[in-house]
């Protein structure tokens, strides 16, 4: 079997739901404009790395969509989403804090790990350059609100980027946060990963990969107001027993095809 970051991850949310995803083959379908989004605008930004005009690049990525029937956010739209992207790169390249030399080997790395029993652990790792001139690893995001900064430190509780620690070796690393709002801001988040929390994370998927392999997919519901996870969750129909939410988020694929380890650009 293969694992990543993010099967482990909803595994820890909700067992359930990851067996309706990876072995029911229930996955979201692809109509929130903000995951299309996030994938038209990586794409620009390794053509920015290449040497390329992303803004152009861009434009075309998310032209191709233009007359899609995606979910908008409320006062979202194709050309808001359009124009703020746009803004977003042309800030990138004039802050110019980033610099990725060879971008053929160092965007969108395909990083595995052999855990026990023969299993395997795959990332694939947006970036590894440097930041301010220092060498780290690099995870780029979209948002329409700013990343929480305190208190100090906080970053490096990030499960993600510890797990990119653990299967990369680097320490450093960071997020860089385009933030989609009316006047467009980058965050350049940094943080070390201790050898601690390295350790502490293989002992972790060690653990929850035997969990998964002895059959252990109870439901975790998410309902306890205000906080309502479960309202968020693409499976809730399946777990209502809903077929109008499973028509409406859901499509079926064959049983454990969907390992798709791409973690999403999503707001």
């Amino acid at each position: 079997m293969v694992y990543s970051h993010t099967q482990i991850s909803q595994y820890l949310r909700c067992p359930r739901s990851y067996r309706y995803r990876y072995l029911d083959g229930w996955r979201e379908k692809d109509t929130r404009a903000a995951m299309v989004f996030g994938r038209c605008f990586e794409t620009a930004l390794a053509a920015y790395f290449r040497g390329e005009d992303c803004t152009a690049v861009f434009f075309k990525e998310w032209e191709v969509f233009r007359d899609s029937p995606f979910e908008y956010r409320k006062g979202d739209s194709w050309d808001r989403l359009l124009h703020q992207g746009t803004h977003l790169l042309e800030k990138f390249v004039r802050e110019d804090r980033v610099r990725i030399t060879h971008p053929q080997q160092n965007l969108q790395l395909k990083l595995t790990r052999t855990l026990q029993g023969g299993n395997e652990f795959v990332s694939f790792i947006d970036a590894i350059g440097e930041l301010d001139g220092k060498r780290c690893l690099i995870d780029w995001k979209t948002t329409t609100s700013r990343y929480g900064e305190d208190p100090a430190g906080l970053l490096s509780l990030d499960p993600q980027l510890i797990c990119y620690f653990w299967i990369s070796g680097i320490s450093d690393v960071a997020f860089v946060v385009f933030v989609r709002k009316q006047v467009p801001e980058i965050q350049y988040l940094k943080a070390t990963i201790s050898e601690e929390q390295r350790q502490d994370f293989g002992r972790l998927i060690e653990t929850t990969v035997g969990q998964m392999e002895s059959g252990q997919f109870p439901s975790h519901s998410g309902i306890r107001f205000p906080q309502n996870s479960c309202l968020s969750c693409p499976h809730l129909g399946l777990c209502l027993n809903n077929q109008k939410l499973v028509e409406a988020n859901l499509i079926r694929r064959p049983g454990a095809s969907d390992l798709d380890w791409l973690d999403e650009l999503v707001d």
